[in-house]
């Protein structure tokens, strides 16, 4: 009989922070009257932004604290965009980031 992998904890993992590109809508920003930090904010066309961090080569979001895989937090959680909201932990796509970071996933 073998045990349930243990239930995924985004508070110690931060992974798909730091792998996708984070594209959201002007609106979502405090200068359109929106929650996300204008400085976290960097344009892409005049209807979206980007997450600061999440263009590089090696993408980080500029929000994410602490060392992926072990315990980090989104200093703006409560403000973050739309994305980051709906991103699901257990998806292909969180599967896909904690692969890329070397983390466990369930079978």
């Amino acid at each position: 009989m073998s045990l349930a992998p243990p239930p995924l904890d985004c508070q110690a993992c931060g992974a798909c922070c730091a792998s996708f590109r984070v594209d959201f809508s002007v609106f979502e920003t405090e200068a359109a009257g929106g929650r996300v930090p204008d400085g976290l904010a960097d344009p892409v066309t005049d209807g979206i932004c980007r997450l600061r961090g999440t263009d590089h080569a090696r993408p980080r979001c500029a929000a994410l604290t602490g060392r992926i895989g072990e315990r980090v937090a989104c200093a703006i959680y409560e403000w973050r965009p739309s994305p980051c909201r709906e991103f699901e932990a257990g998806s292909d796509a969180c599967l896909r980031a904690r692969r890329r970071h070397g983390l466990a996933t369930p079978d």
